[in-house]
């Protein structure tokens, strides 16, 4: 019996090895879906407003920890909007809110303090805010976003260099494009002053930090007419 089952193993992984070699067969439909997948037809962002979609979307950070590591976190609630010229992309606009109590590194022993007043004092300054002031264009699906930083009470003027995903159409008929951004602020400009000098230089938290936004946005086509 024992014999019986080792053959039977060998010879189901015998035809495990050999199903991709058979004539090329397998090998040959996963590289040809592969390669369709690469192809994507983008089309042109329609004018118009549409939502930062939260369920597809990250608003992350990342700071260096004892100058040896980062340690990355996110924050999980927000809503924004984007006012989207397709025939002039200077005149478009964004608004972006985030709850700061969503904060979320991973550790939730952190999260706590970071919602404390040593560092974002949520109860008192629940939400951050980005209003833009004006866009630039830089290449043909980028440019550099401009505007109003408002976290814990204060406002500061940043720049968000970005880059543009042209739009497709998912099953349901909504128009969807990303959108990539990056870019650095120093906490201490708001206020975020927790951490102290190491012995051997350098800081425990280090000052700046990297702001990652991967965006989806999204406008729902037009309803069907009622009947």
């Amino acid at each position: 019996m024992k014999r019986l089952r080792n053959a039977v193993l060998l010879m189901a992984l015998a035809a495990l090895v050999a199903l991709p070699l058979a004539g090329g067969g397998a090998s040959r439909w996963v590289a040809a879906a592969q390669e369709k997948a690469a192809k994507v037809n983008y089309v042109p962002i329609p004018a118009g407003e549409y939502q930062i979609d939260p369920m597809h979307s990250i608003v992350g950070f990342a700071i260096r920890h004892l100058e040896i590591n980062w340690v990355e976190g996110r924050f999980k609630d927000f809503v924004g909007t984007i006012r989207y010229d397709d025939a002039d992309i200077t005149k478009s606009a964004v608004e972006f809110t985030a709850k700061v109590e969503s904060i979320d590194t991973g550790v939730e022993p952190r999260d706590t303090h970071l919602r404390t007043a040593d560092f974002f004092e949520v109860e008192k300054y629940p939400e951050m805010t980005f209003k833009s002031t004006r866009v630039e264009r830089k290449g043909k699906m980028g440019g550099v976003l401009h505007g109003d930083l408002t976290l814990k009470g204060v406002t500061k003027q940043v720049s968000l260099p970005f880059t543009i995903t042209g739009a497709i159409k998912d099953g349901r008929g909504t128009t969807r494009f990303g959108v990539s951004a990056r870019t650095v602020i120093n906490r201490r400009d708001y206020g975020i002053t927790f951490g102290q000098p190491m012995d051997g230089g350098g800081l425990s938290i280090g000052n700046e930090v990297t702001i990652n936004l991967q965006l989806e946005a999204l406008k729902p086509g037009p309803k069907p007419a009622a009947e």
